[in-house]
């Protein structure tokens, strides 16, 4: 993500801000143009204040009352919601301080993944656009149901809000396995799911195929692929082929695992750049690469090799700092020849080239 500085007095502030600590004044991300603006109260609403500023009237999105949203809407626009939020199905009883404290983490991740979306101009529909459209239910464990399981259908997109709670996840990644487990991680698994009907499924026709060709079959019956998974492991050798060892469960996952991780690197390599970072290690015959990130990750023009080469030398960085300070690896993946293929895959895809002659 890109470091953003407030319009009023150039202090570094940061995505999830609400307040500018050096000048006090009230500050709002606006999506479309990518800026925190500082803004001042006016007439019930606020004007943009500060370098650059055009005095136009701004709002916050409606969940800014919940404490879980600080993205803005023009001021004489009629919709309530942000571009995020408007895509919420069903969100917690804010009665409860345990469900809103974990709301607010959901939607913290929930929020940097539309940052990114938006960022590489990916299509948006919400669910009254398109009954496959995009929408998120926040669902709550009931005492005496069926528990709340996070996944995908036709569009809708069911986070379990216990996931929020980091105990509680970090008992369901030690159980299942998994060297990794985030919110962020989930959403971004997720959409993938919604993503593979959007760009592959109803995309341009050759999407399909050079996704299957590289994929695998996805007419493969997908729940007994998973029971096969969960009641014999991984397959062997799955490093070899896969990003993760769930991804070898059906051609699906393959893609939604492949889809996320292919986000993780590009926002480490956006934020990367904005702090300047250089990869230079001392021991200059170890084979690791010399790398500036001076190139935008998002431009048309990056190619998967700028971001491969780019990103083998910051993951091991960022997980030898990780190891310096007693935690486990930060990107705790190796990334194989053919995963690095699938990568390119999604790489074509979401700038719709994927498929074309």
């Amino acid at each position: 993500m890109k470091l953003f500085s407030c319009p009023s007095c150039s202090q570094v502030v940061f995505f999830e801000n609400v307040v500018c600590e050096r000048c006090g004044h009230a500050l709002g991300y606006e999506p479309t143009s990518n800026r925190m603006l500082a803004l001042e109260p006016s007439d019930g609403i606020f004007v943009a204040a500060g370098s650059h500023s055009d005095g136009a009237s701004w709002k916050y999105c409606a969940n800014y009352t919940h404490g879980v949203c600080n993205w803005l809407i023009a001021g004489e626009s009629d919709d309530e919601f942000c571009m995020a939020c408007r895509h919420n199905v069903t969100v917690p009883d804010v009665s409860d301080p345990q469900n809103l404290a974990r709301w607010q983490k959901m939607e913290i991740a929930k929020r940097r993944m539309f940052y990114e979306l938006i960022r590489l101009g990916l299509p948006l529909v919400t669910r009254d656009e398109h009954p496959e459209g995009l929408g998120f239910d926040f669902l709550a464990d009931t005492k005496g149901e069926e528990q709340v399981m996070t996944g995908h259908d036709l569009g809708l997109i069911t986070i379990a809000l216990v996931e929020a709670d980091d105990a509680e996840r970090e008992k369901r990644r030690t159980s299942m396995g998994e060297p990794y487990r985030t919110l962020l991680g989930h959403f971004r698994h997720e959409v993938g799911h919604w993503y593979w009907d959007r760009l592959v499924r109803d995309g341009n026709p050759g999407a399909l195929e050079a996704c299957r060709a590289i994929f695998g079959d996805d007419t493969e019956d997908y729940g007994e692929a998973l029971q096969r998974h969960y009641e014999n492991g991984p397959k062997p050798n799955w490093q070899d082929e896969y990003v993760s060892s769930y991804s070898g469960a059906h051609a699906w996952e393959d893609f939604a695992e492949t889809w996320a991780h292919y986000l993780h690197i590009v926002d480490s390599l956006e934020t990367g750049h904005w702090w300047g970072v250089s990869v230079d290690p001392r021991v200059r015959d170890s084979g690791l690469l010399t790398t500036t990130i001076d190139f935008d990750v998002f431009a048309d023009e990056t190619t998967i090799g700028d971001i491969d080469e780019a990103w083998l030398a910051l993951s091991a960085a960022l997980n030898s700092f990780n190891r310096s300070m007693g935690h486990n690896d930060l990107y705790p993946f190796v990334i194989s020849e053919t995963v690095k293929g699938k990568l390119g895959f999604i790489h074509e895809l979401v700038r719709g080239r994927a498929g074309q002659a």
